[in-house]
């Protein structure tokens, strides 16, 4: 009798043959504040050349529930309205693909449908030029950062999502902006973030049969060799304002991986 094996399929992508050009970006953490890195990314999807663009997560800062973009009753032109307007936009030209990430794993099939953007699972392998690329927001292999790991299996449950999605819209965006202070008062502290385990980045790649990893979430862009021929590469964070501004994309072509600095 043959045992099931207990490694959980791995979803797959297989990318079309007219696919020349894939770009990959994460971390923008857009909100209203932010209005530079908010037309840094109008720009680039207004005009990247690109013929998909996946978004491997944390595209918003935060995200309270699908309900935030044309409510009833509410601003017209919301910072939610005018960043679906965009995705629609581009999926319009392109496909576009989205990965949640830890600060907006809340999106789901309404703003999706709304946008034709396609929701992608954590991991996913894209098939393009005859390889297999590993694709994560990668915050779920950060296996040091324990604390989080276990708020993180929380907040993923369907139980969870479903008791906080059926709270009011403006209490929802009340604990959000709580959760934002907690997450800046601990980057002032300087406290340390735990990185992707190199093990279990490999494992997931041997798992998948793929030998490159593309993920963000730790904000240190990087190519990090993993031995035995497998590694990863970490996509940057965006930040339009910083002393240092912030904005690159991963652009995946048959020549291979390339970083474009948009700033």
């Amino acid at each position: 009798m043959k045992i099931p094996s207990t490694v959980p399929r791995i979803a797959e992508l297989q990318a079309p043959p007219s696919w020349g050009t894939v770009d990959f970006i994460s971390d923008l953490h857009l909100q209203a504040a932010d209005t530079a890195t908010f037309a840094a990314w109008r720009d680039y999807m207004e005009s990247t050349p690109a013929d998909a663009v996946f978004i491997l997560g944390d595209l918003f800062e935060v995200w309270v529930g699908d309900d935030a973009v044309g409510m009833e009753g509410g601003a017209q032109d919301s910072f939610e309205d005018r960043c679906a307007r965009l995705l629609g936009q581009t999926a319009g030209r392109l496909a576009l693909f989205f990965m949640h990430g830890n600060r907006d794993f809340l999106v789901g099939p309404r703003l999706m449908a709304l946008c034709h953007t396609t929701l992608l699972a954590d991991p996913t392998v894209l098939g393009f030029n005859h390889q297999r690329w590993l694709l994560s927001h990668g915050d779920a292999l950060c296996l040091g950062d324990v604390d989080y790991l276990q708020f993180r299996r929380e907040v993923r449950s369907p139980a969870w999502q479903r008791s906080f999605l059926a709270r009011p819209l403006a209490e929802r965006q009340t604990i959000a902006r709580g959760l934002r202070e907690q997450s800046e008062a601990r980057k002032q502290s300087g406290a340390p973030y735990a990185d992707v385990d190199g093990n279990a980045a490999r494992e997931q790649l041997e798992a998948a049969n793929a030998q490159i990893l593309i993920h963000g979430h730790t904000h240190r862009p990087a190519v990090h060799d993993l031995g035995h021929g497998y590694s990863r590469v970490v996509l940057s964070d965006w930040d339009a304002a910083a002393a240092v501004p912030r904005a690159e994309v991963l652009r995946l072509t048959a020549a291979g991986l390339r970083r474009i600095p948009l700033l």
